[in-house]
């Protein structure tokens, strides 16, 4: 049960997979509040990146019940998720390494007509300048997260902070209310590492709540007030990060990941 005192935006309420004999995801619910930064920490293995595809839309649930600000999604397609305004990233980015950087943002744009066949025949002039305002809105959104001056380069050429951040700029240009960011920080040199941090500060002051999976502690210590710890497929403790952290069951949980 959250803590948080604004009101929630997103709720997963007593989620379950199962894969095969192995429970994956047991019984988990949460809430994120409107302008919350929440974050999801756990050894590997816990049900960090299951939980998230349930909550995408990736993999159907087992269980449970998924709302949007009260709009159920628990059984939507991940693309009406994204349409509602759930967006996610991927731990590993996946743009299309072929076309531009900008023309990977432009792709994320919801409701485009060119993509249907009839307005495309019957109003190309309207599909032209819905492309022209798409193309504006990229441009401002890449010069947020600070790759406006590869915004002509294809993605291939793109580090692998470069690419965190491009993820970030699709997502937003699908414009949601909600983000679930998987390990943002992993992969990423030093050197971007505050860059990406200070644009998830500041998406989240645009009124975008966010959900985070990190294993980088620090970065959760920078951004989120509330953590929720996950082993086993279960919620094992919720609280501030500099509390939890402390605490001897989380402590055991992860050493019990580490190699020997």
């Amino acid at each position: 049960m959250s803590t948080s005192s604004q009101p929630p935006i997103l709720t997963a309420d007593s989620l379950t997979k199962s894969f095969g004999g192995f429970r994956a995801v047991n019984d988990i619910s949460l809430t994120l509040g409107a302008r919350e930064i929440l974050g999801v920490i756990g050894p590997n293995g816990a049900g960090k990146s299951t939980l998230f595809n349930l909550l995408a839309g990736a993999i159907p649930l087992d269980a449970g019940r998924i709302g949007l600000d009260g709009v159920d999604l628990s059984h939507a397609r991940p693309e009406a998720r994204i349409r509602a305004g759930l967006g996610r990233t991927f731990q590993i980015p996946r743009p299309f390494a072929r076309m531009t950087v900008l023309e990977n943002v432009m792709a994320s744009a919801q409701g485009q007509r060119g993509e249907r066949l009839l307005p495309a025949l019957i109003a190309p002039r309207r599909v032209a300048e819905q492309e022209r305002a798409n193309a504006v809105r990229a441009r401002e959104i890449l010069d947020f997260v600070a790759l406006s001056h590869l915004e002509d380069q294809p993605a291939s050429v793109l580090s692998g902070g470069q690419r965190k951040l491009l993820e970030l700029a699709r997502v937003l240009m699908a414009e949601p209310r909600v983000i679930l960011l998987d390990e943002p920080a992993a992969g990423v040199n030093p050197a971007l590492l505050d860059m990406i941090i200070d644009r998830i500060i500041a998406i989240n002051q645009l009124g975008i709540a966010v959900l985070l999976i990190e294993h980088n502690m620090e970065m959760i210590a920078r951004l989120c007030p509330r953590v929720i710890v996950m082993a086993a497929g279960k919620a094992l403790a919720e609280g501030a990060p500099s509390e939890v952290t402390k605490r001897a069951d989380v402590i055991d949980v992860y050493l019990e990941g580490m190699p020997a």
